[in-house]
């Protein structure tokens, strides 16, 4: 069954906090940062850049062209001090009492978010979750590309998801090996899990990005980010009922 466009919408918040994460574990997987920055970005520097830049994209198109760390800190709710030494990595030069030019401040967060370095990666399991996850179009904006998904389920396989062709998952190891790719994103029930990530870790993936309810096991060579959703709505809840 199709998710209706309100399960969308019920995603479309959590998924901006999913981009962070994923650019987490891309950067984590390629190492890139020490490379190709003179300073190395913590991974709680790396969680708040997607913030920044989704922030900053907005005061673009509502035509703001300079724009100060303290600025940025009191509309994200953040800590003045926290947001200089983020964009100080970034290596952009600012202008005092006046701040930063907005354009090259998004530029410099850009390639410090590796905007420029295209990640493909396939899905496995195309349920309800997978389906959202496969026509979200914000990934892209990230680098990632989700060219592919697998699934077991014969009424699934063959068909087209978002324009992406769901392949049975016994074509998940030439796929991968062929494409070359090596970022998994897995989203299947806890008890096929780990069955699941061993058969993508035999197929050369390197990176995976777990959706399942339940912790998996890897190599020590294969890095793993976590997602819970119950988690997720167990805190907001708690949030929501403390606030009234």
């Amino acid at each position: 069954m199709e998710l209706v466009d309100s399960s969308f919408a019920f995603l479309a918040g959590y998924l901006l906090n999913l981009k962070s994460n994923f650019l987490n574990l891309s950067i984590n997987k390629m190492k890139c940062k020490e490379k190709s920055c003179n300073k190395a970005v913590s991974e709680a520097a790396l969680r708040r850049f997607p913030f920044y830049h989704h922030f900053l994209k907005q005061l673009e198109d509502e035509g703001v062209q300079e724009i100060s760390s303290a600025q940025i800190a009191k509309c994200l709710g953040f800590n003045t001090i926290q947001v200089r030494k983020d964009i100080e990595v970034t290596d952009i030069k600012g202008t005092p009492k006046r701040g930063y030019n907005l354009k090259s401040l998004i530029l410099h967060i850009e390639k410090i978010l590796g905007f420029y370095i295209k990640n493909e990666a396939v899905l496995v399991g195309a349920g309800h979750l997978g389906y959202a996850l496969l026509g979200y179009q914000g990934f892209k904006e990230y680098g990632l590309d989700i060219i592919a998904a697998f699934d077991d389920n014969s009424d699934k396989v063959n068909t087209v998801m978002h324009d992406r062709k769901v392949f049975p998952i016994e074509e998940l190891k030439d796929f991968v090996k062929k494409n070359r790719i090596k970022i998994g994103i897995l989203t299947v029930p806890a008890e096929a899990a780990q069955s699941l990530t061993d058969r993508m870790v035999a197929s050369g993936i390197k990176a995976i990005w777990n959706f399942a309810p339940t912790k998996i096991n890897v190599p020590e060579d294969v890095i793993v980010q976590h997602e819970n959703l119950a988690s997720s709505l167990a805190v907001l809840s708690q949030k929501l009922r403390r606030d009234n």
